[in-house]
């Protein structure tokens, strides 16, 4: 089996507030993050693709089909965008990176199918920070 990754930036903001709980307990729960003016994050996504390369190509996936891909279903809507506002598929969620990945998931999973018929979708990190990121592998 072979992994192949791409990585891919995009910016936006977002708060982390349950409207269902106080202020106070945001505040305590989510720190700085339940800010009322939001906070952004320089975000990294690397997605990757797994499967036994094609035997004309030598590809798992073609990288430059896969980075047109994750452009244009993902980077496209939320690169300076609020993810608590501006992001269609985000909406009703909490704007968590965990949330956010699983989203991120549903959209590029079937996609990647249809560039590749011998890759799949094997993972997604998504970095918040650079020591702080969160790991999909699907359900």
């Amino acid at each position: 089996m072979v992994y192949v990754s791409r990585k891919e930036h995009f910016n936006a903001a977002h708060k982390l507030y349950n409207p269902n709980w106080s202020e106070e307990k945001n505040v305590e729960v989510f720190g700085p993050c339940a800010n009322a003016n939001w906070h952004g994050h320089n975000f990294e996504l690397i997605t990757t693709v797994k499967g036994q390369p094609d035997a004309e190509t030598g590809f798992v996936v073609d990288l430059k089909q896969l980075s047109n891909l994750i452009r244009a279903e993902v980077i496209d809507k939320l690169d300076h965008r609020n993810l608590n506002v501006d992001v269609d598929f985000m909406e009703g969620k909490m704007a968590s990176c965990e949330n956010l990945v699983m989203e991120i998931w549903k959209i590029l999973a079937p996609r990647v199918a249809e560039i590749t018929p011998q890759g799949q979708l094997h993972s997604l990190k998504l970095y918040e920070t650079p020591r702080n990121f969160v790991e999909y592998f699907g359900e």
